[in-house]
């Protein structure tokens, strides 16, 4: 990979410190227990603490810190071209929902911020999905009469603040665009402030349904309470079988500097070229920082490097004069129907909640989220409850996406096993890179460092055992099952795994073998 300028960290980790808080270190008994930090998470336990519950907040690694804190903070209900599609599948009384749904969670950051009087540079833009080729125009209009239909400021129309040409966009009025660690820690104080309980590096490894419902920390400490929410992302218990009808993808994220009177003010999406999502946001005086994401893949597949360079390129062809700043990646799970799941986590849960398939639209969705979970712990009816419900199944329309889910699925957990390894050997594997590589008749994942020290791992996924592939970009072993992610050392990164990849000693005689433990 050619050396990208900037930082390789998220703009939005880099600028906003957050507080410290605790690892639980003693057993608790709380009202409700909420496992997963980030926005779905923060705002579902901030609202049960404003309702007057007990709340302890438990998360495995910092909050604000994980999906949430790589985002593109995108605060919208355009989300793409999804509306034609809910029409049709859900039809028009559910596109209404989803569309009421996602807008009043715009609305409540508005009002929430003004509140509590944070300063999250939320800034009210519109937000346009759009086509450079002509043969898509049909389609993007039929987005515009579905948004319209579904009760949402939208318009066709031809011409954008983008410094390049379009064939049409569908442009949504009243939309926002924020820095969301300085609105969620801002949230998490007052939580704490309110009473609430903050617990870090806490990684919940056990969950028991009974009343009360028990967690297990892996530091042996015991949660209990009456009400639980799995708030992972990928939920890290999967009672419902979710795994089945949840996609995990990742994209890439460049930032860049550009002079303030370049802002092509609105936020922008476009499904061609393998995605392209564009921003700005306030970045010193005269200045604004461009963020661009895009190169959608799945988790463990493709070669991560070029599509770095490719989105770089892309930026500075579109944006001449921009300086890269910041480079990140995020990444999120979409459901079979495009819908999130968020209420009881399975046909018998009586006091277990999930939020999860936010489909790469995890602002909205995760402030929604924490009304609807709020809602059903509070014996409220919001009148979306049935959209987003976890149980729901539509066979005949979810079929396709379902099978050719389970189909990638299925290819990596077998496809893997073959006999060639991803390397020959462990002298093949050069500095700064890693590979799965049979030894001694067992897979395992070897990463190299820059001064030709070997780590060696087991190449099996914990959550359910499919082969981990090497991101070498980010330096990580992914799944490309259902999107575990683990350090070089096999420490869990990213769920639904919960346990790191096991060590593996390397054979006398391999060089370093000493430091693969």
């Amino acid at each position: 990979m050619t050396q990208l300028p900037g930082s390789y960290e998220s703009y939005w980790m880099e600028s906003k410190a957050g507080a410290d808080h605790p690892t639980l270190a003693a057993d608790l008994e709380v009202d409700v227990a909420v496992i997963g930090g980030g926005i779905a998470g923060i705002c579902t336990a901030w609202e049960l603490t404003r309702a007057g519950r007990s709340v302890a907040l438990l998360e495995a690694d910092r909050i604000a810190a994980g999906v949430t804190g790589y985002t593109t903070a995108k605060l919208s209900s355009q989300h793409g071209l999804i509306y034609a599609q809910l029409l049709k599948s859900l039809g028009a009384e559910g596109a209404r929902l989803y569309a009421r749904s996602q807008q009043q969670a715009v609305e409540y950051v508005a009002e929430v911020s003004g509140q509590l009087g944070i300063d999250c540079e939320l800034e009210r833009v519109p937000a346009y999905a759009y086509a450079e080729s002509s043969d898509q125009v049909e389609q993007i209009q039929a987005e515009a009469e579905a948004a319209r239909e579904a009760g949402l400021p939208a318009s066709f129309v031809t011409e954008t603040g983008l410094p390049y040409p379009i064939a049409g966009a569908v442009r949504i009025e009243d939309q926002a665009q924020f820095h969301p660690r300085k609105y969620l820690l801002a949230l998490a104080s007052d939580m704490v402030g309110r009473g609430g309980h903050i617990y870090e590096r806490t990684r919940v490894v056990s969950l028991d349904e009974g009343k009360p419902c028990r967690l297990t920390t892996e530091g042996g400490a015991t949660v209990t309470a009456r009400d639980v929410v799995v708030a992972t992302h990928y939920p890290v218990f999967d009672r419902a079988m979710l795994f089945s009808r949840l996609e995990p993808s990742r994209e890439l994220v460049i930032a860049a500097s550009i002079p303030a009177e370049h802002d092509p003010h609105g936020m922008y999406i476009t499904q061609e070229q393998n995605t392209r999502s564009v921003r700005t946001a306030p970045y010193g005086t005269g200045q604004r920082l461009l963020i661009v994401t895009g190169e959608k893949f799945k988790p463990g597949i493709g070669d991560v490097s070029r599509r770095y360079e490719e989105l770089a390129a892309w930026t500075r062809d579109r944006f001449p004069g921009a300086s890269i700043t910041h480079r990140w990646a995020a990444q999120d799970n979409t459901t079979t129907d495009r819908v999130p799941y968020v209420g009881r986590f399975h046909p018998g849960a009586k006091h277990v909640y999930v939020a999860t398939g936010f489909g790469a639209w995890g602002m909205s969705n995760g402030v929604m989220s924490g009304r609807l979970i709020t809602a059903h712990i509070t014996g409220q009816e919001l009148p979306w409850s049935k959209l987003y419900d976890p149980t729901r199944l539509h066979p005949l329309r979810e079929a396709p996406s379902l099978l050719k889910l389970q189909a990638s699925v299925a290819k990596h957990f077998v496809g893997d096993r073959l006999p060639a390894s991803h390397a020959d050997s462990i002298e093949d594997i050069a500095p700064g890179t890693g590979a799965v590589v049979r030894v001694e008749g067992r897979r395992c994942a070897v990463y190299r460092d820059e001064d030709g020290d070997v780590q060696a791992v087991s190449a099996r996924c914990t959550h359910l055992g499919c082969i981990v592939h090497f991101n070498d970009a980010e330096r990580a072993w992914e799944c490309p099952c259902h999107g575990s992610r683990f350090a070089t050392d096999g420490t869990v990164v990213q769920g639904p795994a919960n346990r790191p990849l096991e060590p593996r000693r390397l054979p006398t005689g391999t060089e370093d073998s000493d430091r693969s433990e």
